[in-house]
């Protein structure tokens, strides 16, 4: 049973791809658009895969993977911290409450040629921006999943005994642990979609790099393989954290 659903969901998941692969290769097929400027999928496909056994290519992957990794895990780790400390601490929640009302909506990027001022053209800057965009989601998600902890967990186990210190480690993270797993998905989508870009501002490695190079040379296939390899490694990466999830609440209805 369990396999069954599995498997039609995996069918699901692919049909929307196989249709845009189906929409695109049409659209050069039928003329609508000329290969010079979009070349067919399997043209791009067979230039990924020599690109692949490049040691450069590579490089640039490791470079793009090493700023999303750095820069998910800052936001992951201030963003949960911060997150449980509003949510049980009124006077933290005081301060951090008026710094997320007037940061959240500002667009993170806006803030890179401060970053690149302060931190310099190399992973610093990129990191920063990473984090900076990847942690309000991750963030909110905390504090929501950590207020809404219902109150009867946390008397039931301070009537078991559990020292009040204690009770947060738990109780109130691991009943958060759904709402907090949440956001980090949010959050690596971002970070995924902000190293590319700020790659492809300035930089001289990553994939993002490799776009703007192509773009200046005016190599349409190689402009598509780095958007293509950025998809799919979001994609397995965002296929891992949905594996982690389901193994960590393994022991929750949802799951």
């Amino acid at each position: 049973m369990m396999t069954t659903r599995t498997t039609n969901e995996l069918l699901l998941g692919a049909a929307p791809i196989v249709l845009v692969l189906l929409l695109w290769q049409g659209l050069v097929s039928y003329g609508y658009a000329p290969a010079t400027l979009l070349p067919p999928p399997g043209q791009v496909f067979q230039r990924m895969a020599q690109l692949l056994t490049s040691v450069t290519f590579q490089q640039d992957i490791a470079a793009t993977l090493f700023r999303l990794f750095a820069g998910f895990a800052i936001a992951v780790v201030i963003g949960v911290a911060a997150g449980i400390a509003a949510a049980v601490s009124p006077p933290v929640n005081a301060v951090i409450r008026p710094i997320v009302r007037v940061l959240a909506p500002l667009p993170k990027v806006a803030l890179y040629p401060a970053f690149l001022l302060l931190l310099g053209f190399g992973h610093e800057s990129k990191i920063m921006l990473v984090a900076a965009d990847a942690l309000f989601p991750i963030l909110l998600s905390t504090y929501y999943g950590a207020t809404t902890v219902e109150q009867k967990l946390i008397w039931s186990a301070l009537a078991a005994g559990t020292p009040p210190r204690d009770v947060l480690w738990k109780v109130v993270l691991p009943a958060a642990m759904p709402s907090i797993l949440t956001g980090c998905r949010i959050g690596l989508v971002i970070s995924c979609i902000v190293v590319f870009l700020a790659e492809m501002i300035t930089s001289t490695d990553g994939l993002g790099h490799v776009l703007v190079t192509a773009a200046r040379t005016f190599q349409a296939v190689d402009m598509f393989v780095p958007l293509i390899t950025i998809s799919l490694l979001g994609l397995i990466l965002n296929g891992l954290l949905q594996g982690l999830r389901a193994y960590l609440l393994r022991g929750f209805p949802s799951v």
